[in-house]
Order: C-alpha cells, then structure tokens, then sequence
C-alpha cells in the first residue's frame, strides 16, 4: 500500500526513525489492524535536481522491495527518506542501511508502544502571561 497524502507521511513522522548514512526511514504502527505495510518515499531538494532525486527514490524503492518482505512488519507504515549518498553510493552498501535501518526500527516497534504522537508531547501548555 503506497502513501500518497501529506498526512500519511505526517502521521508517520511522529513514530520512530532511524538515520543511516544513506537512508531514514521512518515507521509508525497503523491504528487499523491490517496485514500490509504502508510504504512512502521522498527526497528533498537537497538530494539534487529531479533527476538525482528521482533516482533516489528508484533505488530505494527497490531497496524497500527487497527487504521490507523479509525485515518488515505488517501493520506498519514506512516512510524511506533518501540522503545526499542514496543515487549514487553502491548497491550494496545501500542495502546494508536499509537492512540495519529496518532491523533496529523492527526492534524498537515491538519492544514499545508508539501508538502516541512524539510531536509536541513535550511543549507545556499555553499560558496568559501576568501583568505586574
């Protein structure tokens, strides 16, 4: 299942990432029990032109095929970010990323509940300020 709206890719932000040299990967626990992993992809304008960026998130699309079957979980939504190394860094230390990337967010998935938003669980409430 593709993510194709700005509020997938927000909600799943606010789950566990995981940086590695040439990929993030985002993931987030689907609130609906399904069998399927959601699956979006990016690459900012920092990556390059649409050229680079495209093939970026070609390469991580087939990363993602590759291992995602194997790594992944059900029920779960992945965003893959691609870095400035993603389009032209070998194959194979691509995959590795992606490997490591997927095996520490599996971890963590399953060891804690990320049901609740990380985004501004921080920030104390508003408050008017007093006159004095």
């Amino acid at each position: 299942m593709r993510l194709k709206l700005r509020r997938e890719f927000l909600f799943v932000a606010d789950g566990e990432a995981d940086r590695r040299k040439r990929v993030v990967i985002q993931a987030r626990r689907h609130p609906e029990p399904r069998a399927e992993a959601g699956l979006g992809f990016t690459a900012t304008k920092k990556v390059g032109n649409s050229v680079v960026r495209n093939r970026a998130r070609r390469r991580l699309r087939e990363a993602a095929r590759l291992r995602l079957p194997v790594m992944g979980m059900g029920g779960v939504d992945y965003v893959f970010i691609a870095r400035l190394e993603t389009g032209d860094c070998p194959w194979p230390a691509l995959l590795d990323d992606v490997e490591t990337a997927l095996l520490s967010l599996r971890r963590r998935l399953a060891a804690g509940d990320d049901a609740a938003p990380k985004r501004g669980r921080t920030r104390a409430p508003a408050t008017p300020a007093s006159k004095g």
